[in-house]
């Protein structure tokens, strides 16, 4: 359903998710460099090169090695797109491998493992916990994401589904050629393939998002 644009009363009281999300940037969080790391070490224990990874991922070569350093924190369609090329499951990239079978994740023990940024790492996209980082082989990754205005953004498209749930604030969603103004109860399910891009509305937002990596 398309939401206009004055909005209206939001189908749920959202003060119930106050003490769910709380302050994404204020939560521990690992080095903001982890993920880079892993890439790293997942490439060359494949023995892949930089260009040849550049060559399995159609990213340049400037960038796998910024986001190798650190100075760029990619998002979740770049680091699925990673995830890929290097035969490893999207959760053990962005969270690590887990070694437990159930997770139990209580709000206190929430934890950032990422903060993404623009391929020139001056702007900061989104922010995401991971809510069952501890469980090995997963094939699904939970997180809460805190999403910034990101007007200039360019759309994404990549393997897999996602689910997302509104939480807080209000969201921008363009996915094919439709445009859709999201408030807080609203929710979208949708093929990865399919172009999309989802940026906070007037402010920060706060978003449930399911992903499944295929």
């Amino acid at each position: 359903m398309q939401i206009p644009k004055g909005g209206g009363i939001p189908p749920i009281n959202t003060d119930f998710f106050e003490d769910l999300t709380g302050d994404i940037s204020a939560a521990a969080a690992e080095p903001t460099d982890a993920i880079g790391q892993r890439v790293r070490q997942l490439r060359t224990a494949k023995g892949l090169s930089v260009t040849a990874l550049a060559k399995l991922t159609g990213f340049d070569e400037e960038l796998l090695t910024r986001i190798e350093r650190g100075e760029v924190h990619p998002q979740l369609g770049t680091a699925i797109r990673l995830s890929k090329a290097l035969d490893s499951a999207l959760g053990r990239l962005v969270a690590g491998p887990g070694d437990k079978p159930y997770a139990v994740t209580r709000r206190r023990q929430q934890r950032v493992v990422a903060r993404s940024t623009s391929q020139k790492g001056q702007q900061k996209i989104y922010t995401y916990k991971s809510l069952a980082p501890e469980v090995r082989g997963r094939h699904m990754e939970t997180l809460l994401v805190q999403l910034e205005e990101n007007p200039n953004a360019e759309t994404s498209i990549h393997t897999g589904e996602e689910f997302i749930y509104v939480l807080e604030g209000r969201v921008a969603l363009h996915i094919g050629d439709d445009y859709f103004e999201l408030e807080p109860g609203d929710s979208v399910y949708y093929l990865s393939m399919t172009p999309h891009l989802i940026g906070g509305l007037g402010g920060r937002a706060t978003i449930l998002a399911v992903v499944y990596d295929g």
